[in-house]
């Protein structure tokens, strides 16, 4: 399987992309800038010690995944998404994007279609399968690659395979995942992302995650 990361130059991309590769997942990072993209396959490749990520623009990373993941900034959410909404027809899209209040990344300012998954799925249609994970997993845990991740990944969409295909891509990443149900889901989920960042500041760590108790 091919995934793309776009966005992938940020913050949550390279640790995604690196625990994916290093699983044997063949990664694309994409950027608005192609230059930019293959610098930072290139140095994500050197910290794996093997060439398993390409950079790419983000409409030919799009176009070449058959799973592609959302991840930048929520103020880039809906312009990302025009740029690649042809592209995306038929797949699978990983929505990571949390619509955090700019001004204060402790408090969320929800989209009128109620998150970002949400938003997502309605300006893309039927024939995009939108799936929300990976919200509340700290990016510094992702990119440190020498022990696992202690969380939970919450999942969450409207199509039951879709859920099943990103559980299975958390599985390869060495993460737990958690079948969180409908995207309305999203909802709570993306909401947990600012309630952690609060607990990291307060309690001057970098990386508090969300454990799911009482499950078999």
């Amino acid at each position: 399987m091919i995934v793309s990361i776009l966005g992938g130059t940020g913050e949550q991309g390279p640790g995604m992309a690196l625990r994916w590769a290093r699983a044997g997942v063949e990664v694309i990072i994409g950027s608005r800038q192609q230059t930019r993209a293959e610098a930072i396959a290139a140095e994500l490749n050197q910290a794996l010690g093997q060439s398993r990520i390409k950079g790419m623009a983000n409409p030919d990373a799009a176009a070449a995944a058959e799973v592609v993941a959302l991840t930048v900034p929520f103020s880039a959410h809906r312009s990302t998404l025009e740029s690649v909404r042809a592209q995306l027809q038929g797949k699978v899209l990983i929505d990571v994007c949390v619509p955090l209040d700019p001004e204060n990344p402790r408090k969320m300012l929800m989209p009128p279609a109620g998150s970002a998954t949400e938003e997502a799925q309605e300006f893309l249609g039927d024939g995009v399968k939108v799936v929300a994970a990976f919200q509340n997993v700290s990016a510094h845990e992702l990119r440190e690659l020498a022990h696992d991740v202690d969380c939970d990944v919450l999942v969450c969409g409207n199509d039951r395979a879709a859920r099943q295909t990103v559980m299975h891509l958390v599985e390869q990443m060495g993460l737990h995942p958690i079948d969180a149900g409908l995207a309305f889901n999203a909802r709570v989920v993306e909401g947990l992302t600012a309630l952690l960042i609060g607990l990291n500041i307060r309690h001057k760590v970098k990386g508090s995650g969300v454990r799911i108790t009482g499950l078999a």
